[in-house]
């Protein structure tokens, strides 16, 4: 009833439908998870008079693709490599496929950031060396560090160079996408463990479910890793990036593809090989 020309393999049994509810149920909870510790780690950011503009290069570019880097490394953990490596490759492709398209849709994307002209070469040459590095079939433990070395230099570079190159047009659209924290750091603390826990316990749920999908439907993890959870896991870069383009904040609309990107290549891809 699955697979060949037979078209009754679409239709969910109760198995089928177990899993469907599951993996929704792990990429809500993931989202969230994220949201949370986005939020919470931005605001004790801003309590410790970080720079909004570094705050959006690192935090948030990177807390967005936190969905991916807990799915793909707990691929990892059950020695799910396809589903590690596709969900990065197929995040990406959305990443720019998709999100980025659709914040052209809403407003022209004309940056000002002159950042972007060191980060998009960033991630072509990231993805020509992710690109090499599959195309051995086999990510080694070393190869995974110097993929984290390569991103913690990019990282170090980014934050140096921002408060030089930063104009005040660009500085205002991060200060107004990331406001003044309310409350207090113990609710901002508690946002960030909340937030890990339930990234932790979504991760769990996501991978299980989608390889319960994969035998279901007679597909490789690699192919469920390339597509649904793949578009899953983008949500969170594909909420920043609509907000702040309907917001006309094309620089951060921008940015954070690029930035996601980079961390998708360099950090999730090292983390799954080193695990």
């Amino acid at each position: 009833m699955k697979g060949g020309n037979d078209p009754l393999w679409i239709i969910p049994n109760s198995m089928q439908a177990s899993s469907l509810f599951w993996f929704v149920a792990g990429l809500l909870t993931l989202v969230g998870g994220a949201e949370f510790l986005v939020r919470g780690a931005s605001s004790l950011a801003r309590r410790l008079r970080m720079s909004p503009v570094v705050i959006g290069l690192t935090i948030v570019a990177f807390g967005t693709s936190l969905p991916e880097l807990v799915v793909s490394a707990g691929g990892s953990m059950k020695g799910l490599g396809g589903l590690a490596a596709g969900n990065v490759v197929g995040s990406n492709i959305f990443n720019i496929g998709i999100i980025l398209g659709a914040a052209a849709l809403i407003t022209p994307l004309r940056v000002q950031f002159s950042l972007i002209r060191v980060d998009a070469p960033v991630m072509i040459a990231a993805t020509c060396l992710g690109a090499s590095l599959m195309a051995w079939s086999v990510i080694s433990r070393p190869l995974g560090a110097l993929l984290l070395i390569l991103l913690a230099a990019y990282t170090v570079f980014q934050i140096r160079i921002a408060g030089r190159t930063t104009n005040d047009t660009v500085d205002a659209e991060y200060r107004e996408a990331l406001p003044e924290p309310s409350g207090g750091p113990l609710r901002d603390s508690l946002y960030v463990l909340g937030g890990l826990g339930a990234l932790v316990i979504g991760s769990q749920w996501m991978v299980d479910s989608a390889v319960e999908l994969a035998r279901a439907w007679g597909v490789g993890e690699a192919v469920i890793g390339l597509t649904i959870v793949a578009a899953g896991t983008s949500l969170p870069e594909l909420a920043t990036t609509v907000l702040a383009a309907c917001r006309r904040q094309v620089d951060i609309a921008v940015g954070n593809i690029v930035g996601s990107n980079v961390f998708n290549l360099l950090g999730i891809l090292g983390v799954s090989a080193i695990i």
